[in-house]
């Protein structure tokens, strides 16, 4: 790696980054819509006499999850753009 920090090089791990995070953040917002809040695993903030879902911690993980996700591939395609 080069210390020119728009190298393609880095420009790729970044994008990767991005896009891995992403894709987690949409699992966890995926999670967050289909299992109860009494049923989530503690790392993901359970309630124990809760019925309903987390649909705030939901909606703002899907649409970190896209953004994210966008970026990355916006982040990629400019690193083979310079290739």
């Amino acid at each position: 790696m080069s210390a020119n920090p728009s190298s393609s090089g880095t420009l790729r791990w970044v994008g990767v980054l991005l896009l891995v995070v992403g894709v987690a953040l949409l699992v966890v917002g995926i999670v967050y819509f289909a299992v109860p809040a009494a049923h989530l695993p503690s790392l993901l903030g359970r309630l124990p006499h809760a019925t309903g879902h987390r649909r705030i911690r939901a909606i703002t993980g899907v649409a970190a999850g896209v953004v994210l996700g966008a970026a990355g591939a916006v982040v990629l395609a400019r690193a083979r753009a310079r290739r």
